[in-house]
Protein backbone atom coordinates (compact mmCIF):
# COMPACT_ATOMS: atom_id res chain seq x y z
CA UNK A 1 0.00 0.00 0.00
CA UNK A 2 1.14 3.59 -1.16
CA UNK A 3 2.07 5.82 1.80
CA UNK A 4 1.85 9.19 2.33
CA UNK A 5 2.50 11.49 5.36
CA UNK A 6 0.58 15.08 6.28
CA UNK A 7 2.77 16.96 8.56
CA UNK A 8 6.42 18.08 7.57
CA UNK A 9 7.27 18.39 11.19
CA UNK A 10 10.28 17.13 12.95
CA UNK A 11 7.70 13.78 13.85
CA UNK A 12 6.26 13.49 10.52
CA UNK A 13 9.40 13.58 8.82
CA UNK A 14 11.26 11.13 10.78
CA UNK A 15 8.25 8.90 10.36
CA UNK A 16 8.62 9.49 6.43
CA UNK A 17 12.22 8.60 6.97
CA UNK A 18 11.84 5.57 8.27
CA UNK A 19 9.22 4.40 6.32
CA UNK A 20 10.80 5.29 2.54
CA UNK A 21 13.84 2.51 3.87
CA UNK A 22 11.73 -0.30 2.45
CA UNK A 23 9.24 1.40 0.37
CA UNK A 24 9.78 2.50 -3.58
CA UNK A 25 8.65 6.17 -2.27
CA UNK A 26 6.88 7.66 0.37
CA UNK A 27 5.02 11.29 -0.05
CA UNK A 28 5.59 13.74 2.29
CA UNK A 29 3.39 16.68 2.69
CA UNK A 30 4.17 20.14 4.25
CA UNK A 31 1.94 23.47 4.66
CA UNK A 32 4.83 25.89 4.10
CA UNK A 33 5.88 26.29 0.52
CA UNK A 34 9.02 27.82 1.46
CA UNK A 35 10.20 24.62 3.83
CA UNK A 36 9.27 22.13 0.80
CA UNK A 37 11.63 24.18 -1.41
CA UNK A 38 14.19 23.67 1.43
CA UNK A 39 14.15 20.29 1.85
CA UNK A 40 13.66 19.95 -2.03
CA UNK A 41 17.01 21.52 -2.58
CA UNK A 42 19.25 20.72 0.53
CA UNK A 43 18.05 16.96 1.47
CA UNK A 44 17.55 17.84 4.91
CA UNK A 45 14.42 19.19 7.13
CA UNK A 46 15.77 22.14 9.41
CA UNK A 47 13.44 20.65 12.15
CA UNK A 48 15.08 17.61 11.99
CA UNK A 49 18.82 18.35 11.99
CA UNK A 50 21.39 16.07 11.20
CA UNK A 51 19.15 13.59 9.30
CA UNK A 52 19.75 13.23 5.23
CA UNK A 53 16.57 12.49 3.32
CA UNK A 54 16.67 9.61 1.52
CA UNK A 55 16.12 10.04 -2.46
CA UNK A 56 12.49 8.36 -2.57
CA UNK A 57 11.04 10.53 0.47
CA UNK A 58 9.08 13.20 -2.14
CA UNK A 59 8.54 16.64 -0.20
CA UNK A 60 5.40 18.33 -1.62
CA UNK A 61 3.02 21.01 -0.76
CA UNK A 62 0.79 20.06 -2.98
CA UNK A 63 -2.07 18.09 -1.51
CA UNK A 64 -3.30 16.29 -4.76
CA UNK A 65 0.21 14.00 -4.04
CA UNK A 66 -1.52 12.77 -1.30
CA UNK A 67 -4.65 11.53 -4.03
CA UNK A 68 -2.52 8.35 -4.59
CA UNK A 69 -1.91 7.39 -1.11
CA UNK A 70 -3.89 4.32 0.64
CA UNK A 71 -2.65 5.34 3.89
CA UNK A 72 -1.62 8.51 4.75
CA UNK A 73 -0.08 9.53 8.50
CA UNK A 74 -1.44 12.60 9.83
CA UNK A 75 1.14 13.99 12.02
CA UNK A 76 -0.28 17.22 12.23
CA UNK A 77 -0.52 19.23 15.75
CA UNK A 78 -3.89 17.45 18.05
CA UNK A 79 -5.78 21.38 17.92
CA UNK A 80 -5.46 21.78 13.98
CA UNK A 81 -6.31 18.12 13.25
CA UNK A 82 -10.46 19.38 13.04
CA UNK A 83 -9.74 21.54 10.50
CA UNK A 84 -7.22 19.71 8.15
CA UNK A 85 -9.65 17.09 7.97
CA UNK A 86 -12.84 19.21 7.52
CA UNK A 87 -10.91 21.32 4.90
CA UNK A 88 -10.09 17.98 3.24
CA UNK A 89 -13.17 16.05 3.53
CA UNK A 90 -13.51 14.74 0.26
CA UNK A 91 -9.96 14.10 -0.95
CA UNK A 92 -9.35 11.68 2.36
CA UNK A 93 -11.97 9.59 1.96
CA UNK A 94 -12.17 5.92 2.14
CA UNK A 95 -8.92 6.08 3.21
CA UNK A 96 -6.70 4.67 6.26
CA UNK A 97 -6.07 7.66 8.05
CA UNK A 98 -3.57 7.42 11.35
CA UNK A 99 -3.30 10.11 13.37
CA UNK A 100 0.10 10.86 14.90
CA UNK A 101 -0.86 13.15 17.23
CA UNK A 102 -1.54 13.18 21.16
CA UNK A 103 -3.69 15.69 22.53
CA UNK A 104 -7.72 16.18 23.21
CA UNK A 105 -9.43 19.23 21.26
CA UNK A 106 -10.30 21.88 23.15
CA UNK A 107 -13.69 22.42 21.83
CA UNK A 108 -14.79 18.91 21.54
CA UNK A 109 -12.96 17.28 24.25
CA UNK A 110 -12.10 14.11 21.92
CA UNK A 111 -8.83 12.53 21.08
CA UNK A 112 -7.40 12.04 17.43
CA UNK A 113 -9.42 9.35 16.65
CA UNK A 114 -12.52 10.29 17.41
CA UNK A 115 -11.88 13.50 15.11
CA UNK A 116 -10.91 11.32 12.09
CA UNK A 117 -14.50 9.51 12.67
CA UNK A 118 -16.26 12.47 12.83
CA UNK A 119 -14.62 14.57 9.85
CA UNK A 120 -14.27 11.94 7.75
CA UNK A 121 -16.14 8.90 8.68
CA UNK A 122 -15.98 6.94 5.19
CA UNK A 123 -11.97 6.59 6.06
CA UNK A 124 -10.53 4.11 8.31
CA UNK A 125 -9.42 5.65 11.85
CA UNK A 126 -6.44 4.65 13.75
CA UNK A 127 -3.56 5.63 15.69
CA UNK A 128 0.15 5.39 16.40
CA UNK A 129 1.55 6.15 19.62
CA UNK A 130 3.51 5.22 21.97
CA UNK A 131 7.35 5.72 23.69
CA UNK A 132 9.16 7.53 20.65
CA UNK A 133 11.39 10.75 19.71
CA UNK A 134 12.04 11.98 15.90
CA UNK A 135 15.12 11.74 15.99
CA UNK A 136 15.74 7.93 17.66
CA UNK A 137 13.21 7.15 14.84
CA UNK A 138 15.09 8.81 11.84
CA UNK A 139 18.10 7.79 12.90
CA UNK A 140 17.05 4.33 12.93
CA UNK A 141 17.10 3.39 16.34
CA UNK A 142 14.65 0.54 17.40
CA UNK A 143 11.70 2.21 19.16
CA UNK A 144 8.17 -0.28 20.03
CA UNK A 145 4.59 1.82 19.05
CA UNK A 146 1.32 1.09 19.55
CA UNK A 147 -1.21 0.94 16.53
CA UNK A 148 -5.06 1.32 17.79
CA UNK A 149 -7.55 0.53 15.60
CA UNK A 150 -11.12 -0.37 16.27
CA UNK A 151 -11.30 -3.40 13.50
CA UNK A 152 -8.81 -5.18 14.16
CA UNK A 153 -8.74 -6.84 10.71
CA UNK A 154 -7.81 -3.04 9.00
CA UNK A 155 -5.55 -2.75 12.10
CA UNK A 156 -3.79 -5.91 11.18
CA UNK A 157 -3.43 -4.36 7.45
CA UNK A 158 -1.81 -0.85 8.97
CA UNK A 159 0.13 -3.01 11.42
CA UNK A 160 1.67 -5.17 8.50
CA UNK A 161 2.43 -1.65 6.12
CA UNK A 162 3.87 0.24 8.79
CA UNK A 163 6.20 -2.18 10.44
CA UNK A 164 9.80 -1.96 9.40
CA UNK A 165 13.20 -3.48 10.70
CA UNK A 166 13.35 -0.71 13.38
CA UNK A 167 9.84 0.39 14.08
CA UNK A 168 8.01 -2.38 16.06
CA UNK A 169 4.24 -2.00 15.96
CA UNK A 170 2.12 -3.42 18.45
CA UNK A 171 -2.03 -3.71 17.90
CA UNK A 172 -4.75 -3.00 20.00
CA UNK A 173 -8.45 -1.74 19.15
CA UNK A 174 -8.69 0.18 22.24
CA UNK A 175 -8.59 3.50 20.90
CA UNK A 176 -10.16 5.39 24.02
CA UNK A 177 -6.67 4.24 25.93
CA UNK A 178 -4.76 4.47 22.96
CA UNK A 179 -5.88 8.44 22.87
CA UNK A 180 -5.76 9.07 26.48
CA UNK A 181 -2.40 7.45 27.36
CA UNK A 182 -0.84 10.13 24.22
CA UNK A 183 -2.25 12.88 25.65
CA UNK A 184 -2.10 12.53 29.04
CA UNK A 185 1.43 11.49 29.36
CA UNK A 186 1.88 14.79 27.62
CA UNK A 187 0.75 17.08 30.89
CA UNK A 188 2.07 14.55 33.30
CA UNK A 189 5.35 15.49 31.29
CA UNK A 190 4.76 19.34 31.75
CA UNK A 191 4.41 18.64 35.41
CA UNK A 192 7.94 17.02 35.82
CA UNK A 193 9.46 19.26 33.90
CA UNK A 194 8.04 21.75 36.47
CA UNK A 195 9.18 19.97 38.90
CA UNK A 196 12.44 19.59 37.64
CA UNK A 197 13.28 23.30 36.49
CA UNK A 198 12.17 24.17 40.42
CA UNK A 199 14.21 22.24 42.08
CA UNK A 200 12.00 19.75 43.61
CA UNK A 201 14.34 16.71 43.09
CA UNK A 202 13.97 13.58 41.49
CA UNK A 203 12.29 11.76 44.62
CA UNK A 204 9.23 14.47 44.05
CA UNK A 205 9.12 13.55 39.65
CA UNK A 206 8.68 9.79 40.69
CA UNK A 207 5.69 11.06 42.73
CA UNK A 208 4.01 12.67 40.30
CA UNK A 209 5.01 10.27 37.73
CA UNK A 210 2.91 7.76 39.70
CA UNK A 211 0.37 9.57 40.83
CA UNK A 212 0.00 11.33 37.38
CA UNK A 213 0.08 8.03 36.54
CA UNK A 214 -3.14 6.90 38.50
CA UNK A 215 -4.81 10.06 37.07
CA UNK A 216 -4.27 8.62 33.88
CA UNK A 217 -6.63 5.37 34.93
CA UNK A 218 -9.10 6.67 36.69
CA UNK A 219 -9.86 9.37 33.85
CA UNK A 220 -9.55 6.05 31.25
CA UNK A 221 -11.78 3.91 33.44
CA UNK A 222 -14.39 6.69 33.28
CA UNK A 223 -14.80 6.88 29.68
CA UNK A 224 -14.38 3.28 29.05
CA UNK A 225 -10.80 2.32 28.18
CA UNK A 226 -9.58 -0.89 28.13
CA UNK A 227 -6.96 -0.18 32.26
CA UNK A 228 -4.41 -2.37 30.52
CA UNK A 229 -4.02 -0.35 27.48
CA UNK A 230 -2.85 2.32 29.84
CA UNK A 231 -0.08 -0.01 31.42
CA UNK A 232 1.54 -0.46 27.68
CA UNK A 233 3.50 1.89 25.32
CA UNK A 234 0.81 4.06 24.46
CA UNK A 235 0.21 4.79 28.49
CA UNK A 236 2.83 3.79 31.00
CA UNK A 237 5.96 3.54 28.02
CA UNK A 238 5.17 7.34 26.98
CA UNK A 239 4.86 8.58 29.92
CA UNK A 240 8.28 7.04 31.23
CA UNK A 241 9.93 8.83 28.44
CA UNK A 242 8.54 11.76 28.53
CA UNK A 243 8.49 12.94 32.24
CA UNK A 244 12.52 11.94 31.79
CA UNK A 245 13.71 13.47 28.91
CA UNK A 246 14.81 16.95 27.75
CA UNK A 247 13.80 15.85 24.00
CA UNK A 248 10.40 15.97 25.22
CA UNK A 249 8.96 19.46 24.31
CA UNK A 250 6.14 19.07 26.92
CA UNK A 251 9.09 18.23 29.86
CA UNK A 252 11.11 20.93 28.62
CA UNK A 253 7.72 23.37 28.30
CA UNK A 254 7.60 22.69 32.26
CA UNK A 255 11.23 23.22 32.83
CA UNK A 256 11.17 26.62 31.89
CA UNK A 257 8.10 27.15 33.81
CA UNK A 258 9.94 25.83 36.98
CA UNK A 259 12.65 28.09 36.49
CA UNK A 260 10.84 31.23 35.58
CA UNK A 261 12.20 30.95 31.62
CA UNK A 262 10.57 32.12 28.68
CA UNK A 263 9.53 28.78 26.15
CA UNK A 264 9.82 29.42 22.53
CA UNK A 265 6.42 30.18 21.73
CA UNK A 266 6.76 28.91 17.67
CA UNK A 267 6.94 25.42 20.16
CA UNK A 268 3.77 23.18 19.71
CA UNK A 269 3.34 21.85 23.20
CA UNK A 270 0.40 19.53 23.00
CA UNK A 271 0.20 18.78 26.45
CA UNK A 272 -0.49 22.79 27.63
CA UNK A 273 -4.01 22.78 26.00
CA UNK A 274 -4.72 19.06 26.49
CA UNK A 275 -4.41 19.85 30.14
CA UNK A 276 -6.88 23.01 29.50
CA UNK A 277 -9.22 20.40 28.24
CA UNK A 278 -9.09 17.98 30.71
CA UNK A 279 -9.39 20.23 33.22
CA UNK A 280 -12.98 21.03 31.43
CA UNK A 281 -13.65 17.30 31.08
CA UNK A 282 -13.03 16.43 34.82
CA UNK A 283 -15.06 19.21 36.00
CA UNK A 284 -18.10 17.71 33.40
CA UNK A 285 -17.75 14.11 34.97
CA UNK A 286 -16.90 15.29 38.19
CA UNK A 287 -13.82 13.13 39.19
CA UNK A 288 -10.67 14.03 40.55
CA UNK A 289 -7.54 14.78 38.83
CA UNK A 290 -5.89 17.07 40.75
CA UNK A 291 -2.25 17.04 38.79
CA UNK A 292 -4.38 18.03 35.38
CA UNK A 293 -5.42 20.90 36.95
CA UNK A 294 -2.75 22.79 38.49
CA UNK A 295 -0.81 21.70 35.30
CA UNK A 296 -4.00 23.68 33.27
CA UNK A 297 -3.56 26.71 36.07
CA UNK A 298 0.30 26.97 35.58
CA UNK A 299 -0.11 27.21 31.96
CA UNK A 300 -2.86 29.61 31.94
CA UNK A 301 -0.03 32.07 34.99
CA UNK A 302 -2.73 31.00 37.53
CA UNK A 303 -0.39 29.52 39.69
CA UNK A 304 3.60 30.05 40.29
CA UNK A 305 5.81 26.48 41.06
CA UNK A 306 5.53 27.36 44.73
CA UNK A 307 1.93 27.70 44.72
CA UNK A 308 1.70 24.34 42.67
CA UNK A 309 3.76 22.46 45.04
CA UNK A 310 1.71 23.90 48.36
CA UNK A 311 -1.79 22.98 46.21
CA UNK A 312 -0.32 19.28 45.86
CA UNK A 313 0.85 18.88 49.45
CA UNK A 314 -1.97 20.76 50.94
CA UNK A 315 -4.16 18.15 49.40
CA UNK A 316 -6.04 15.88 52.42
CA UNK A 317 -4.04 12.68 53.29
CA UNK A 318 -5.86 8.93 51.88
CA UNK A 319 -5.28 5.85 51.17
CA UNK A 320 -3.16 5.34 48.43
Amino acid sequence: MKIAVAGGGAFGTALAVALAIDRKSVTLWARDPEAVASMQATGQNPRLEGVTLPHNLIATNDLSDLDGADIILLATPAQTLRGFLQDNAERLANKFLVACCKGIDLTTMTGPVSTIRDCVPTATAAMLTGPSFAADIARGLPTALTLACADDTQGKKLQAALSTLTLRIYRTTDTIGAELGGALKNVMAIACGVCMGAGFGESARAALITRGFAEMQRLAGKLGANPDTLAGLSGFGDLALTCTSDQSRNYRYGLAIGKGEPFDANTTVEGAATARAVRQLAQNLQIDLPICAIVADLTEDKLTAKQALTALLSRPLKEE
